[in-house]
């Protein structure tokens, strides 16, 4: 019997392959329930407009009912985005009723909505010691405007 998030996530693929991903999101990998990588590109007029992005998610067993670890992608061309931005969603405001595809429209809206280009005040020192996975760190959300 396959695993409720091997479940879970056939359903959220088959969705994307027959209603495809909203606009601005572009589905590059999902070969395996492991890791799936998308792309996102900023809408509207704002400081990131038009800039593309990669985010890889990476599924734990218990998904849905974890959250999903998801990064932005720094590679060759491309690089994550320089943001004071956190997604409480990814974190305690988790849900399972939310989507991989929900979580790149709130990571795009959020970058849309940013009034300007910054990091957050602790950023260097939370690269110093940030551990592989996200979900191991206790974030701490300073701010809910921007």
């Amino acid at each position: 019997m396959a695993s409720i998030a091997a479940r879970r996530l056939a359903k959220e693929l088959k969705e994307i392959h027959n209603e495809g991903c909203p606009v601005g999101i572009t589905l590059l990998e999902a070969e395996d329930y492991a890791k799936w990588l998308f792309t996102i590109e900023v809408m509207g007029e704002s400081q990131y407009k038009g800039e593309v992005y990669t985010l890889q998610f990476r599924f734990d067993s218990q998904y849905p009912i974890s959250s999903p670890a998801v990064q932005f992608v720094v590679t060759e061309g491309r690089q994550a985005p320089v943001h004071p931005i956190c997604a409480s969603i990814l974190g305690n405001e988790w849900s399972p009723v939310l989507s991989v595809t929900a979580v790149c429209v709130t990571l795009q809206s959020m970058l849309a909505s940013c009034k300007k280009k910054e990091r957050p005040i602790d950023n260097d020192r939370y690269i110093r010691n940030a551990p592989d996975n996200p979900k191991k760190t206790q974030f701490h959300y300073d701010d809910d405007t921007v």
